[in-house]
């Protein structure tokens, strides 16, 4: 069954509409991710060697390395120096119990 394309715009908006009153709610908020996409757009060009990475886990690994490395940046906060500090005072508040699987 074919839907017009007016249907699809209006399930595309309603599906969205809970993003859209948080944006009018909360002026800090950005309408759009441009500077997001802004700040991995250098790490985006090395996609190519990362796909060649030997395992999913990997790379996996790696998006989030470069995401907490981005939002470190993006914040002010000086990347190496919150790693360290994260190391350093996370297996202090975390409970041996909870790290075992």
């Amino acid at each position: 069954m074919l839907r017009s394309a007016l249907a699809k715009v209006a399930e595309y908006t309603l599906n969205r509409a809970d993003g859209l009153k948080a944006f009018f709610y909360d002026g800090r908020i950005e309408i759009d991710n441009n500077p997001a996409e802004n700040a991995i757009r250098r790490n985006v060009k090395g996609r190519k060697n990362w796909m060649l990475s030997v395992r999913e886990a990997g790379a996996k690994t790696n998006a989030i390395c470069l995401s907490f490395a981005e939002t470190a940046k993006s914040n002010g906060i000086d990347f190496y120096e919150y790693i360290k500090k994260l190391l350093t005072d996370l297996p202090n508040l975390i409970s041996i119990k909870i790290l075992r699987f």
